[in-house]
Order: structure tokens, then sequence, then C-alpha cells
């Protein structure tokens, strides 16, 4: 059996799925104080505050996220802060208490904050003119399998890696429809040699080109993502690499406002992001094309799927 080569200290050029949808534990719904009442959600009216899940290094990010706060400060008329977060954790419990005004999630755990506190999507982005992108399985150019049904039949002997257990593309997609065909149920129920989450959809790029697993689960805005930045490096990774499943189109990662935010603020927050031409904002948000109005509505399908896997906390 294989032994994992775990490349954590990587810090590729991402997109904002980058740090992909990572937390590895559902957060808890907002809870009362033993006299009964929901804990303060007062948040600081002076000043807008952001969550950003960091997809990049931070000296990569900082001049978008600095550009960010100074547009968004101008065009709300009022001090806007833009955080780096650790995980998304943090940030689904921020949004469900109301600490912050904006956040930006990935769809699952939006979902999982939609379901908890009432949490509204947006703002989306456009990448290349399109408001989607794909959850892939992958696998090295030099293996035989061509299709994914090609590859279940050997499955005995493929090594998976999945991004995390909270990424929507990375694990939720593809992990459901391998439930569907009766191979997978969790990391230590399934039809494979091993299953393994890598913790991003880097590390799972990588373990698939070195050949250190045989195949993997990734977000396609990423996987295109490393691949330019490895063509401006003369490597190798978008030869190293094929598709051999793709998902149905999913909504981009959403931006996402507590449940009680105002129509008016949410239309002036709009109207602020459709304004954003500057390139080094777009570059850290997936190489974005532009920004672009979403709705709960448009991330159904993610929902529908994760109550099918029970990866949400429902009421």
């Amino acid at each position: 059996m294989k032994k994992w080569m775990m490349t954590l200290g990587m810090a590729l050029v991402l997109t904002a799925c980058g740090a992909a949808d990572d937390p590895d534990e559902v957060v808890e719904s907002p809870t009362v104080d033993e006299a009964g009442e929901e804990m303060p959600v007062e948040n600081d009216d002076s000043v807008f505050e952001i969550a950003v899940i960091p997809s990049q290094s931070m000296g990569e990010m900082q001049t978008g996220l600095d550009n960010l706060e100074a547009h968004l400060t101008e065009r709300l008329g009022r001090d806007v802060v833009v955080e780096q977060y650790p995980n998304y954790n943090a940030v689904v419990e921020a949004i469900n208490y109301n600490h912050i005004d904006l956040a930006f999630l990935g769809p699952l755990t939006y979902l999982i904050a939609h379901e908890q506190s009432g949490a509204q999507a947006i703002i989306t982005q456009e990448v290349d003119g399109s408001p989607f992108y794909f959850s892939y399985i992958i696998t090295h150019n030099d293996q035989k399998w061509d299709d994914l049904d090609e590859l279940l039949e050997d499955r005995a002997d493929v090594d998976f890696a999945f991004a995390s257990i909270s990424s929507t593309s990375g694990h939720l997609i593809p992990g459901l429809h391998l439930r569907q065909l009766g191979m997978y149920e969790s990391e230590d129920d399934h039809e494979f040699q091993q299953i393994q989450f890598a913790g991003s959809h880097d590390i799972v790029t990588t373990l698939v080109q070195d050949q250190t697993v045989d195949a993997g689960a990734v977000d396609s805005a990423i996987l295109e993502a490393l691949m330019k930045e490895d063509d401006q490096n003369g490597g190798t990774l978008r030869e190293d690499i094929k598709v051999i499943w793709q998902s149905e189109e999913l909504y981009q990662y959403p931006w996402v406002v507590p449940a009680d935010m105002s129509d008016e603020l949410i239309a002036q927050v709009q109207e602020a992001f459709y304004e954003i031409t500057d390139e080094e904002i777009l570059r850290i948000f997936g190489g974005a094309t532009r920004f672009v109005e979403a709705d709960d509505s448009q991330y159904a399908d993610v929902l529908e799927a994760a109550r099918e896997f029970e990866m949400l906390s429902l009421d």
C-alpha cells in the first residue's frame, strides 16, 4: 500500500475556492444562555466587517484585499474592514451571530449557515464569463482509465483522495455520486483500496500528479488556476492530469450576509461589487471576470445533495 506524502506546506496560487470548503466539522447553531436568551448578536454599525478565507499566501492576497477594502469604504460611505479568517467554521459562527456583515463561503458551508441562521447569498463571481464551476475526478494521464466506469472496475486497487470532508466539489458532490453507485459511504466504509482526505484541492492535485494516489476529487476552477500557474513556470501539470468524471454545473462560491440585513444595504453592497474592475481584486477571487447577483435558489441542488448525504445540521 502506498505511503501518503502530504505536502501540507504548499502555497500555490489558487482560486477563492482554494482553501476550498476546508472545515473539518460542522459548526453548531447559535446557542442560548442559561436564562434562555440568545447570546448577544450586536455588531458595530460604524464598521462594515467582511470575512474571507485565505486561498493564497498572505502576501499574494493582501494587495487585492486592501484594494477591496478601499473600494467598499468609498462606495458604502463607511469604514470597511476585510479580514482573513482561519477556517470556514469561524466564518459560519461569525455570520450566525451577526459578528460580521459579509462573508465569502463555499457553497456547502454557506448552506450550513443558511440552515442554521438564515444567512443569505447575494453575490457570486463569473470566471471566464460563467458563474459555474464543476467537481472533477482526476487521475494521472499515464493511468489506463479514460472514464470513471473504467476506474471503478479496478476500484479494489485504487487509492482515492478527497479534498476535505466539508468540501462541496472535493467531497460532497463526487462522494454522493460514488455513494449512489454503491462504492462509498465514508472514509472507513467503501469499495476502494484506500480513501483519504488530503485537506485541500491543491494537495489532491499534487498527490495525483505524483501518482501517490490513483485518483482524486477537485474543484475545476482551482485545477485550472493551478494549471495556469504551472504553465507559467514551465511545468507539466496540464499534460500529467486527465479528467475522468465531471459533475453537473455548480454555482460559484457565494458572498453571504446575515439573515436580518436590510434590502437597502444589500442593494448597496451588490452595486459596489458590480462596479469592481480592479484586476488585483478580481485575481484573488478565482480570476473573476466580474461580480454578479446571486440568491439562495441557485444553490438548491447542493442543498439537496447535502441533505441526502446528511452533511447539514437541520432543525
